[in-house]
């Protein structure tokens, strides 16, 4: 009786690998939808009209920084940036304390950290404060010695 089931059940299973399968029409008489990889994702909110040329365009917008953190804001350089034309928009108060910077000629929020150099001369971003931030910038005087600027930047209103 084993020597019976075993080739027949062997067969069947065999003859059903076989058959090929319609994966389009498994689904035709379940659904109405027409392309379902077409759908907008459920867990976005849905773009305006002008978005959604500009995201088409952008492509992909996930970026990562040099510390493995992943984010969908672009990191700014900040060497190639002065200074002199930043505005302090926003202070984040707590135990990372940040900054919210936009610079001249651009309407991206940039948001910095203690300790971040900024511009070619290397001004280092000291404390942030409730009512600004501090820069520290090393230059060398007239006589040759080292002198630290202190540069404080209020929060703009």
């Amino acid at each position: 009786m084993i020597k019976l089931i075993f080739p027949i059940c062997l067969l069947i299973s065999v003859g059903a690998l076989a058959a090929p399968v319609d994966v389009e029409g498994l689904f035709r008489d379940k659904t109405t939808i027409q392309n379902p990889l077409e759908l907008r994702d459920p867990f976005k909110a849905p773009l305006s009209k002008g978005q959604e040329a500009k995201n088409e365009s952008s492509g992909d917008t996930s970026y990562t920084s040099n510390n493995g953190v992943y984010s969908n804001l672009k990191d700014a350089d900040l060497s190639t940036l002065s200074f002199q034309k930043m505005k302090v928009v926003g202070v984040l108060i707590g135990k990372e304390r940040r900054v919210m910077v936009q610079f001249e000629g651009s309407k991206d929020v940039t948001i910095l950290k203690e300790g971040l150099k900024i511009g070619g001369d290397g001004a280092e971003l000291k404390a942030i404060l409730p009512g600004g931030i501090i820069l520290v910038e090393k230059i060398i005087n007239v006589y040759g010695q080292e002198e630290f600027l202190e540069t404080v930047i209020p929060l703009s209103r």
